[in-house]
């Protein structure tokens, strides 16, 4: 996701009067110049930096669903609404036999140790951002049997 797409969202929100969503889209843009001051490109910001932002966003804002109480239905419903919205920019990730496919294609000799932690120390850095980890560890436990 490009920065600029962000912001014309926020701005076509704004003219929409569409509150919850510019709250969302404006969270996110928030965090990703954060983010970006913190690593020291603040003029020149990466789609890679805007997409990790966001899935890590997507995380925080899921892990709030997870902790909401039963009974604060109005505060489930705003957290399930951010979380769609910010869902929208989210990157595609792949799913298990994606994971799987490129496990056993590039990552052959590793696996063939059968040494989760070597595994899983090699895999990350290839498939951080693209699939989930916790998908990634059924994967490689599955392999590892």
């Amino acid at each position: 996701m490009q920065m600029e797409q962000l912001q014309k969202d926020m701005i076509a929100a704004m003219k929409a009067r569409d509150k919850a969503r510019k709250d969302a889209i404006s969270s996110v843009i928030s965090a990703v110049k954060k983010v970006a001051i913190d690593e020291g490109c603040r003029d020149d910001i990466k789609e890679e930096l805007v997409n990790r932002v966001i899935l890590k966003e997507l995380k925080t804002v899921q892990e709030q669903l997870d902790s909401c109480p039963a009974d604060r239905d109005d505060l489930r419903a705003e957290y399930q609404q951010r979380y769609d919205v910010i869902n929208e920019y989210a990157p595609a990730m792949m799913s298990a036999d994606e994971v799987k496919a490129v496990l056993t294609e590039k990552f052959a000799d590793v696996i063939a140790t059968k040494d989760k932690g070597q595994i899983m120390k090699t895999v990350m850095p290839e498939l951080k951002g693209k699939a989930d980890g916790k998908v990634i560890n059924q994967v490689v436990a599955d392999l590892c049997q």
